[in-house]
């Protein structure tokens, strides 16, 4: 009975996720705003903060990587800004597991170990960026085309592999949640007059759907199922780092959406059932397997630049991962020590997703603007 109850909240808060996309995608396709951010893209440090702000919003970083191609296949966004855009789709994509872990607020131990999962995630990211970003824009500057070394490289491999057209492949979680994502579709299409507030209502109920699931989620998983999965879980999908790096990786492949694998793990994390340790090169593995659907889905784009875009989302988390794995004590160390001041003091937890994930794009993309125009 356990075993159903958990299947039943699992699904429900996998259907969240999807409701709280399609409200989000929704308000993004029926508003101005969010081409509008991308309309200076020239400058990377504003394509980058764009990146991070729209991808908040939306939620979904496939939906970012889709408005960037576009951009750049009709001419108004360069390739070589464009690359600066996905990082901070990179980013943004990341706040999702942070909105999950403050479901379990209620009990301080869960929502430091859910929290220090989340930050993990954001922590691999926001490094990487970090260490490629300055790599890409001072090799760019040196060269003729304006493109750095990581761009030339993904646009070299773009026509190097010359893969054949195939079709965009349908995730099985969205096809088994699109029964729930078009119920409430369907009553924020009854409620709301215009598409951007049905949007925003859809998104709304998505967020309650994905608390209340993700509240009895975890008490399901304290009790007696949380002793059954623990030893699956620590002897066998968890054993290693390497181990947990490729679950994370095959299991973003199959289900072609790491804001769901990943903000599934923050739950997993904060009840106990993952150690702390596996959850860093399982949100790498994860990163790593959301690029494998943008490669399939630019496969199917006759324009190049969707190929370039897409492999140099690959190469910035491959990396990452070269980068930040032999050095991944790094990242769990500062996760932990955040996690843990959160822990004791709940606004440090809202200060860091408003700051991280509002405040500082915000204000980075004022200051470049205000910058330029005193030029």
């Amino acid at each position: 009975m356990r075993g159903i109850y958990a299947g039943l909240c699992l699904y429900l808060f996998l259907a969240a996720l999807n409701v709280l996309g399609a409200g989000l995608g929704t308000f993004g396709r029926a508003s101005d705003f969010l081409t509008q951010l991308f309309a200076y893209g020239e400058n990377p440090f504003i394509a980058l903060l764009a990146g991070v702000l729209v991808t908040m919003i939306v939620q979904s970083s496939s939906f970012t990587s889709a408005l960037i191609v576009t951009l750049v296949a009709s001419g108004e966004m360069t390739l070589g800004t464009a690359v600066f855009a996905i990082m901070g789709a990179n980013i943004g994509t990341a706040v999702t597991g942070v909105i999950v872990a403050l479901a379990n607020m209620r009990i301080k131990r869960n929502f430091r170990r859910s929290f220090t999962a989340a930050l993990m995630h954001d922590f691999f990211n926001i490094l990487t960026v970090l260490v490629v970003f300055p790599l890409e824009f001072v090799s760019g500057l040196f060269h003729e085309t304006g493109r750095g070394i990581f761009s030339r490289l993904a646009g070299w491999l773009a026509d190097l592999i010359g893969l054949d057209e195939v079709a965009r492949p349908n995730s099985p979680i969205k096809v088994i949640t699109q029964p729930v994502v078009d119920l409430f579709n369907m009553i924020g299409g009854w409620l709301t007059p215009t598409p951007a507030a049905q949007g925003l209502l859809v998104a709304g109920l998505g967020l309650l759907l994905m608390f209340i699931a993700l509240i009895f989620m975890v008490q399901n998983l304290r009790g007696a199922l949380l002793r059954h999965m623990d030893g699956l879980f620590r002897t066998y999908f968890f054993r290693s780092d390497l181990r947990a790096y490729g679950v994370g990786l095959v299991s973003t492949v199959l289900v072609q959406s790491s804001t769901i694998t990943s903000s599934l793990m923050v739950p997993l994390a904060g009840a106990g059932v993952v150690r702390l340790r596996r959850v860093l090169p399982f949100m790498m593995g994860a990163n790593l397997g959301t690029t494998v659907t943008s490669v399939l889905a630019a496969t199917a784009n006759p324009v190049a630049a969707a190929m370039t875009v897409a492999l140099f989302h690959v190469i910035f988390n491959l990396t990452g991962t070269a980068i930040w794995w032999p050095l991944r004590y790094i990242p769990l160390k500062v996760a932990t020590w955040y996690g843990k001041l959160a822990a004791r003091q709940t606004r440090y937890a809202f200060i860091f997703l408003i700051g991280v994930f509002l405040v500082i794009p915000l204000l980075g993309i004022g200051a470049v603007e205000l910058f330029t125009s005193l030029r």
